[in-house]
């Protein structure tokens, strides 16, 4: 589904409103809410939109479990930190307590790290378990979390997290796979800017080939994906 705004503002707001609706739900028919969040610029103004006045109060943070999609393999204080950057956007101001948040561990190699965050998201979800929401980006290569084009990683099926070396940034990360993304009961894009309406335009449009543009591969199992645009991102396909 198609959520295409005229403005910035307007968009972070719909997507932040989709978000608190997202929780809510969840947390009346579960109790809690597990969402798996995006790193890099993108979602910034998004996570500070939700920690403030305007949105605080909107969730019972308490019953909010947070991942992340994927992580750079740096320091959890490295300013290129997915983690760090969550935690000064939105945890600390939401005073979210430290059993709530599961940031990857990158003191053990690239490997270990993958299968411990594996085991981590198995423990939390159960044997059938689904994230209930997975926020991800749209790069102007269209990757998506760090599912880089011609990585060895857009081809795993069993493993629900990898590590990756990703050429292109000489830098190893860890992310989760498309199966389990796939698998959640809500995917949501958020993507704006110009700069992005090829690779929208790439992965709404074009013919299946993730090789090239690895968020094709995206397609849920049972659950919806949303895409969440602006006026500019949505150029080439609205």
């Amino acid at each position: 589904m198609l959520h295409i705004t005229d403005s910035l503002e307007s968009l972070l707001a719909d997507t932040a409103d989709f978000f608190v609706r997202q929780a809510n739900d969840a947390i009346q028919n579960s109790g809690k809410f597990t969402v798996a969040l995006s790193g890099g610029s993108s979602p910034k103004l998004l996570y500070t939109l939700l920690a403030s006045d305007r949105y605080s109060d909107k969730v019972k943070w308490e019953h909010v479990y947070f991942f992340f999609g994927d992580e750079r393999f740096v320091p959890s204080n490295d300013p290129q930190s997915n983690y760090r950057m969550a935690r000064e956007t939105l945890f600390d101001p939401l005073l979210i307590t430290n059993d709530k948040v599961f940031p990857v561990n990158t003191t053990v190699s690239p490997a270990e790290s993958a299968l411990l965050y594996e085991q981590a998201i198995k423990n939390h979800l159960g044997v059938a378990g689904k994230f209930d929401l997975i926020l991800l980006g749209l790069g102007d290569n269209s990757h998506t979390a760090s599912l880089f084009p011609h990585t060895a990683v857009l081809h795993e099926k069993q493993s629900l997290v990898k590590e990756v070396f990703v050429q292109e940034v000489n830098q190893y990360r860890i992310t989760l796979t498309a199966p389990l993304i796939n698998d959640a009961k809500t995917i949501a894009f958020l993507v704006y800017g110009k700069g992005k309406a090829d690779a929208v335009h790439h992965i709404l449009k074009d013919p299946f080939n993730p090789e090239e543009y690895p968020a094709q591969l995206i397609q849920p199992i049972s659950g919806s994906v949303h895409w969440f645009l602006d006026k500019d991102a949505a150029s080439r396909v609205a």
